[in-house]
């Protein structure tokens, strides 16, 4: 087989990388791809939202299998556009895609399907926002309704903060057009984790939970960014609460999406707030997490290519994972001033030696090739990830990585699976 994966970050990365241990592929191009991805695959002078470019060279290539990393790409039709040419690509079509590029498609859909999650109300108006804000009160969350590369989401803990945040997505246009209107929502307290899974549109079947970590500090601090860093599995994740998010969430969202016409294949990722009263969902993304990936497919002994084909085929039910039972957890090192304004071509050192390592795997985001070195290139640059016989073991083996990886401004999170330590000792009794 021929497999082409659209992107280039880690996630992508992450794909590639389990993608090109099956059996079943003789060759995978990545479009665009990165410096880590290049050692794995043909990186494609391609740009991941340039459609007809990617449709184009999969027909002229008869790739067999593409696969989707971003949400841009399947917002903006590029599944549709292969359907039509009749190519085989794993992702929901745009109408499906709306699950993550409008938060208040969802939201709607969620109060129309009886999803739980936060109470809330979508605005265009400022002045509408504001007002709704002042008579609510804080701490409350304000979101832009667009792809925000996931620093959309504004937790505002006054009525200042949120009145400055309508201020920034309505009227400065942080955002561009996703931020045409807001959500404006109450602000939920709990444990976050994250639950995927695949869909065919008929059945359901859940990977192994994971919990990513937004804020850019220790402590969840600071602004939210694409994702510091993931553990997986996620202690607070209980076979209770998978059982209430498949007959509560999975289910319903999956049938509501066909109500609304959608043949929906490929993942459905639910973020949740796992609150006293149950799990609550924050938002739903239509593709694999980034860097939930990482710990979750480095966990992964099955072959993926079967399950992605199986998936688009409406052949689901056929589908058995197998895992490995030991926890792995996701370092993420970022740029100088990420996720602000950050400078690139910083040389990074340390990779081959990390290389050697046991139950180690960096995977590459925002990187690039300069000669013969491997330079930066975006705000996440490298997505260290280790398997350990414990979380303890696991958290251990990643900072022992990261500490040999060098470059210019690098910043990462020291309490990645501190969270999952603390939930082995005192199990999640509500919030």
């Amino acid at each position: 087989m021929k497999v082409l994966v659209v992107g280039g970050g880690g996630r992508e990365h992450t794909l590639v990388w389990k993608i090109a241990q099956s059996s079943l592929v003789d060759k995978i191009f990545a479009a665009p791809g990165n410096a880590g991805i290049a050692g794995e695959a043909d990186c494609l002078s391609i740009d991941a939202e340039d459609i007809s470019g990617l449709v184009n060279f999969a027909a002229k290539e008869r790739i067999d299998l593409t696969v989707v990393g971003p949400e841009a790409p399947l917002a903006a039709g590029v599944v549709d556009a292969f359907r039509e040419r009749r190519l085989k690509i794993f992702g929901p079509p745009a109408k499906g895609a709306r699950l993550e590029a409008s938060k208040v498609f969802a939201k709607e859909l969620m109060r129309k399907s009886a999803i739980p999650t936060a109470d809330f109300s979508t605005f265009t108006d400022p002045q509408g926002a504001r007002n709704y804000i002042e008579a609510r009160g804080a701490p409350i969350v304000v979101k832009a309704d667009g792809l925000a590369a996931g620093k959309g989401s504004l937790v505002c803990r006054t009525v200042d903060e949120a009145l400055d945040a309508v201020d920034k997505i309505l009227v400065e246009r942080a955002f561009g057009d996703a931020g045409n209107k807001v959500v404006v929502e109450e602000c939920l307290t709990g444990e976050e984790a994250s639950i995927i899974a695949f869909t065919d549109g008929k059945s359901i079947y859940t990977m192994e939970s994971a919990q990513d970590h937004k804020p850019v500090f220790d402590g969840d601090r600071g602004p939210n960014t694409g994702g510091m860093g993931a553990y997986s599995p996620a202690p607070v994740v209980t076979d209770e609460v998978y059982c209430e998010v498949e007959e509560k969430v999975l289910v319903p969202v999956v049938h509501a999406l066909g109500q609304e016409g959608v043949k929906f294949r490929g993942v459905i990722y639910a973020g949740l707030m796992i609150t006293a009263k149950g799990a609550r969902v924050m938002e739903f993304n239509v593709r694999f997490g980034d860097p939930e990936s990482q710990p979750q497919l480095i966990r992964l002994k099955s072959d993926l290519v079967p399950v992605l084909l199986a998936t688009i085929e409406g052949r689901l039910e056929e589908v058995e994972l197998v895992w490995d039972e030991r926890p792995a957890v996701c370092v993420v090192m970022a740029s100088g001033g990420y996720p602000g304004s950050y400078e690139k071509g910083k040389v990074i050192t340390g990779l081959d030696e990390v290389a050697g390592m046991e139950d180690v795997v960096v995977f590459h985001a925002g990187t690039a090739l300069k000669g013969n070195k491997t330079i930066t290139n975006g705000g996440r640059v490298l997505g260290v990830t280790a398997l350990g016989a414990s979380i303890e073991m696991a958290i251990k083996r990643v900072y022992e990585a990261v500490g040999k990886i060098h470059f210019d401004g690098a910043h990462f999170r020291r309490d990645i699976g501190a969270k999952a330590i603390l939930r082995l000792k005192y199990p999640f009794r509500g919030a």
